[in-house]
């Protein structure tokens, strides 16, 4: 399978490409990075330390999806978005690990999604997936009597908040209970704010040092408390989740999925 990868002189970009070389029945086959990027005309596999791969990394993002099979996208929503355009105009396949997108945003990965198979995941490390699955069982088990929180943790330069996988712990959480995430959620708490709401399913956002992320699901009843909790500490568990859910494209027909799709989850 020819993969390509955009933003491929970020961190997880250079992780991806590390990820693709090493992985069996996948090739880097292109690369590329926003105009004026300094990685720009290097060779990709030089620039991530796996040696020479003669794929030059490019300004032309429409070139990159014309001469593969799948993209691998952890860009900036923008991008993202524009991403998806060129994957529907070219037949390509998309995997999405950009967070922060708006609504308009995402119905640019669904109007995609018409025309090729997308993934699209707030989170594509394997044990994060498996997370959202025992959240929504455990959510759908614990009825109101159970306040739920979400804590989230990460470094001091990520720029959106609550990150991508507690807004899809908190979905989790309100499919488990039967009801719209938009209308329970409280992403913030100052002051003299009252009681708590019954049914809220609140956030608490970290940012500090260089955490990859930690993400805590907190069932709160009375006299009793169940945590689900995951810690990352390394970014090659998105990677790996990534090239895994790219593989997982080959055959598949247009539409809009996520990793539980390609895990088997059932949600």
């Amino acid at each position: 399978m020819r993969v390509g990868i955009v933003g491929a002189g970020g961190k997880m970009g250079q992780m991806l490409i590390e990820t693709v070389h090493a992985t069996p029945g996948v090739a880097l086959a292109g690369a590329s990075e926003r105009p004026g990027a300094p990685l720009v005309g290097k060779d990709a596999g030089e620039t991530a330390g796996v040696g020479a791969l003669g794929v030059v990394i490019t300004d032309d993002a429409e070139a990159l999806f014309q001469s593969v099979d799948v993209v691998i996208d952890f860009t900036v929503p923008a991008a993202t978005a524009a991403h998806a355009d060129l994957a529907a105009r070219h037949n390509t396949a998309l995997v999405v690990g950009t967070t922060g997108l708006s609504d308009e945003q995402t119905q640019a990965l669904r109007n995609a999604a018409a025309r090729v198979p997308v993934i699209f995941a707030p989170n594509m490390a394997v044990g994060v997936n498996l997370l959202f699955a025992l959240t929504q069982q455990v959510a759908a088990i614990l009825d109101e009597r159970f306040d739920i929180e979400i804590v989230e943790m990460h470094h001091r330069r990520k720029i959106d908040a609550p990150s991508g996988t507690a807004l899809g712990l908190g979905r989790a959480a309100a499919a488990g209970r039967g009801v719209d995430l938009a209308t329970v959620a409280q992403r913030a708490r100052d002051g003299h704010t009252g009681a708590r709401n019954p049914g809220d399913i609140g956030f608490a956002v970290l940012r500090g040092g260089d955490v990859v992320g930690d993400h805590t699901v907190v069932f709160a009843g009375m006299g009793e408390r169940i945590e689900l909790t995951h810690k990352a500490s390394s970014r090659q568990i998105y990677a790996d989740g990534a090239v895994r859910a790219a593989l997982w494209t080959a055959g598949k027909a247009p539409g809009l999925y996520g990793m539980n799709d390609v895990l088997g989850l059932k949600l």
